[in-house]
């Protein structure tokens, strides 16, 4: 498997259920610290990631990978807290309605695509975000999604039910997602190029500014 997303049968009963509950900690409060004005733009955010995520990149060995989006949802909604959320509904179409991506896994896959990548891909940007902006979004698609798959090699490689140890369920998912993170970041720069340009990035939008709720 080198798809983020982690299906049924690859997590035992305590780390889906640890995974979910902290999942579920972090998604109150990333709801409680998303202004409600910022809600309709992580709706669309959202569709707009969901529908990206239907393109794959066929790999060799039978499987593929596809855009994420994680770091651009933190860039453009000037918030990982909101991109969170953004993630966490895709993840949440796509587990129920496609079967991409477990629901016992759910967790995980929201903790890793929705909080790893997305925390690693804002910090990144807002490192280099005003010298540097298209490295820092090229830096934060890549090396974001490149360390969420190494996570969930890790989470898959700690199941004694899998059967596989960490020496290969790590490199089976940190290589892929470290080359097509290459991907992931020429994505996220050509987002945030063209939405620069038009103004449409956080500075340019006055709604991006509100305060979170009480």
């Amino acid at each position: 498997m080198t798809d983020v997303h982690i299906p049924d049968g690859y997590l035992d009963p305590y780390m889906a259920g640890a995974t979910w509950l902290i999942a579920a900690i972090y998604l109150y409060f990333a709801a409680r610290k998303t202004p409600r004005d910022l809600l309709p733009r992580v709706s669309a955010v959202a569709g707009a990631i969901f529908v990206a995520q239907m393109l794959n990149w066929p790999i060799p060995g039978g499987t593929s990978l596809h855009f994420v989006g994680g770091a651009f949802a933190a860039m453009y909604l000037n918030s990982p807290w909101a991109a969170s959320i953004a993630i966490a509904i895709v993840l949440a179409v796509q587990t129920l309605l496609f079967h991409d991506g477990g629901i016992t896994a759910y967790g995980a896959n929201v903790l890793n695509m929705g909080v790893v990548y997305v925390w690693i891909g804002w910090a990144l940007w807002k490192l280099l975000e005003r010298r540097y902006p298209l490295a820092g979004a090229f830096l934060g698609g890549w090396l974001g999604i490149f360390i969420a798959g190494t996570a969930a090699g890790l989470e898959i490689g700690l199941m004694p039910t899998i059967g596989y140890p960490l020496s290969i369920t790590i490199p089976a998912m940190a290589i892929p997602h470290f080359l097509l993170g290459i991907v992931e970041g020429a994505i996220t720069v050509a987002l945030v190029a063209t939405l620069r340009r038009y103004g449409m990035m956080p500075a340019q939008i006055p709604v991006l500014a509100a305060k979170p709720r009480p």
